[in-house]
């Protein structure tokens, strides 16, 4: 790590943000005020001219809050940085050698500060700069300081906001004096002098993932009606267009994106994950180019034209983490559709962290990760990427010591569940690759979540009125299976001991214990004292199943799968038939796809792999996604299950995990 007393390289920001004091947007179900309105939403360039003499090889290390693209003599490089907290904050260093040229060279960079707290980046905190150090031969010859110059682009207005506080939709404007300014030739004669961002408290980190993969594709399909031109990249992709046309000074173009089609055949914009896919663009006099800057989702354009104007190029830039599959599926053919749809969502989806959804969210969720996290090392062999997530959860336990839900972002969101799941998680990329370093150094953190629920631990052992975390149990609310227990939100959370959360505590426990076990360290807690306490309160002799609270008023699916998957009282097979029965005749479409996962590798540790082949080739499950024109798997069985459903999410991916070689929870 580097602190800010080891770098060369200044921070350097706009003049507007050189006096800004930092915000504290951590802290327990804090939420924070978005920055004031004339910080949001800001595209700031930088430029520097310099000389090169002879070289053999040139690295770039190079950051920025909350956001950068870099160009070098006019050349796009790469994007950056992974979003990261102040103390941990990633730069990239990249071989640069081929960009540039003896004699002089041009450094350009866009950044973005968004100002919004949200799920996306650490932003709203007021703390914007660029930093950069160019390596010539291993010498360092060019830094971030003062003599670079800065400017906002103009040609960037302000427009709504969709999503969750995501994203800004973009107003672009192709007469803007900034519009090339990463040319060579560029006049920045009227650009300032950048400043130092004097309150910079950032420790930097060297990513360790690769960055992104991009890349255009053409459409499948380009079609004139009447006064718009329709696009279909035959498949929903990650990325934005890049657009010409030629047309006149102030005619405006609207550029609308969507997953799905509206009955008359239009380009369904208003997305149902409440995101509002228009952009607005301004030509100018002949030819104008449109470049989205953020990120979107989608599988179609349309694009609304003047009279006179005419588009003359449309390719989407396409951007993911880097992909190679390495294994094979030996699966029937229902089966064999259902894997390729997952098997696309996790290549489209994962970006350079594992996100949710590349729509209305976009944010790195520990329970969304455990299962498309155990995709994306599956399908690449690389468990890189995610050890790198699995760091930056435990980074977030200095705003709680239980862990965060969410990591790497100002939205600050607890869920018990998703704490729970750590041990197992860190466990399983173990037993992937036998990196026992890491199982060392992320250890500390799984029994500090440990320390963390049993605080709330009563004398069978059992966690009661827990109300510090969002209790989930599954998403979306509706497909709980009528689970009996309050949940939602925090503060009304029930009273007393309710079966999903002390499912996973106990699984959390088993994992620990190996964990410690492979580590030669002592572990104290009697789990099968635990797990007697748990068929005590939740189980019922008269119906043969597990209760969702102490009560035993009723007993959902999901109280049923995790004793199978945690082997609570499974050793009486009568006990193992009766639940296995009720999860097959319940069928997946009784649970949310997160839950889905845990049911599988239930039935596969008990030795059910043609149940499990049995749910998920159910003709509601996965192949209604297919159905209803499912490219990427969704967050629900079906578009309307949810009132925002998204339609790319890639925690739907258990498949992928279920029917390979490395099935451990």
């Amino acid at each position: 790590m580097m602190s800010v007393s080891d770098i060369k390289g200044k921070f350097i920001c706009h003049k507007d943000f050189e006096d800004a004091k930092p915000i504290n947007v951590f802290g327990k179900d804090l939420k924070s005020p978005n920055s004031e309105p004339k910080y949001l939403d800001r595209h700031i360039l930088f430029r520097k001219t310099f000389t090169l003499d002879s070289f053999g090889s040139v690295k770039i290390r190079v950051t920025a809050d909350d956001y950068y693209k870099l160009y070098i003599n006019g050349v796009y490089v790469t994007q950056g940085p992974l979003s990261g907290y102040p103390d941990s904050y990633y730069f990239n260093e990249i071989d640069v050698t081929g960009f540039l040229k003896k004699g002089k060279n041009i450094i350009a960079a866009h950044t973005y500060y968004q100002g919004l707290v949200n799920r996306v980046w650490v932003s709203g905190d007021m703390r914007e700069m660029f930093w950069l150090e160019l390596y010539k031969d291993e010498q360092l010859v060019i830094v971030s300081d003062e003599t670079f110059k800065c400017c906002v682009h103009t040609g960037f207005g302000k427009r709504s906001v969709f999503g969750y506080d995501t994203q800004f939709a973009e107003t672009f404007d192709s007469s803007a004096r900034e519009v090339g300014f990463e040319k060579p030739d560029f006049d920045d004669s009227y650009w300032e002098q950048a400043s130092i961002y004097k309150n910079a408290d950032y420790h930097l980190i060297k990513s360790s993932t690769k960055q992104l993969c991009e890349y255009s594709a053409k459409p499948k399909v380009v079609e004139r009606r009447c006064n718009s031109i329709f696009v279909d990249f035959g498949r929903e992709m990650v990325g934005y267009l890049m657009l010409k046309a030629k047309g006149s000074s102030g005619d405006v173009v609207y550029v609308k994106y969507g997953e799905e089609l509206n009955e008359d055949g239009s380009v369904r914009y208003n997305l149902r994950c409440n995101c509002d896919y228009k952009d607005e663009w301004k030509l100018t006099e002949g030819v104008s180019e449109f470049s989205g800057f953020d990120y979107k989702a989608f599988r179609y354009a349309e694009i609304d034209l003047p009279k006179n104007v005419e588009l003359t190029h449309v390719v989407m830039n396409v951007r993911h983490y880097p992909f190679t599959q390495t294994v094979k599926y030996d699966v029937d053919e229902k089966l064999r559709k259902i894997i390729e749809l997952c098997a696309d969502t996790v290549k489209y989806g994962t970006q350079d962290r594992f996100i949710d959804c590349p729509t209305r969210e976009k944010g790195q969720y520990l329970g969304d990760l455990a299962i498309s996290g155990r995709a994306q090392v599956i399908l690449t062999g690389d468990t890189v990427l995610l050890k790198n997530s699995l760091k930056d959860f435990c980074r977030s336990t200095f705003i709680d010591g239980g862990m965060m839900a969410l990591t790497t972002c100002s939205f600050n969101q607890e869920v018990a569940d998703y704490s729970l799941l750590f041990a197992a998680l860190i466990l399983w990329v173990y037993k992937f690759d036998n990196d026992i370093e890491f199982l060392r150094w992320a250890e500390p953190y799984a029994t500090g979540i440990y320390k963390y629920f049993s605080e709330n631990k009563r004398p069978d052992g059992l966690i009661a009125d827990f109300t510090r975390k969002w209790n989930l149990v599954d998403w979306p609310a509706n497909l709980r299976d009528g689970y009996d227990f309050v949940l939602d939100p925090v503060e009304s959370t029930g009273k007393g001991a309710h079966n999903v959360l002390n499912a996973f505590w106990i699984g959390q426990i088993v994992a620990l214990k190996e964990i410690y076990s492979i580590l030669g360290k002592p572990f104290k807690e009697d789990e099968s004292a635990l797990k007697k306490s748990f068929y005590k309160t939740f189980f019922n002799e008269n119906t043969g199943l597990y209760c969702d609270n102490e009560l035993k008023t009723h007993s959902a699916v999901h109280s049923n799968i995790l004793p199978l998957l945690f082997d609570i009282g499974t050793e009486d097979e009568r006990i193992k038939g009766n639940l296995i029965d009720f999860i097959v005749c319940k069928k997946l479409t009784s649970m949310g796809v997160y839950m889905a996962y845990f049911t599988l590798a239930a039935l596969i540790k008990n030795g059910r792999k043609d149940l499990a082949v049995e749910l998920v080739e159910d003709e509601g499950a996965w192949l209604n996604m297919i159905k209803e024109g499912a490219t990427t798997t969704f967050e629900a069985w079906g578009k309307e299950q949810k009132w925002n459903t998204s339609l790319f999410h890639p925690w739907a991916v258990a498949p992928l995990i279920i029917f390979s070689d490395k099935r451990i929870y």
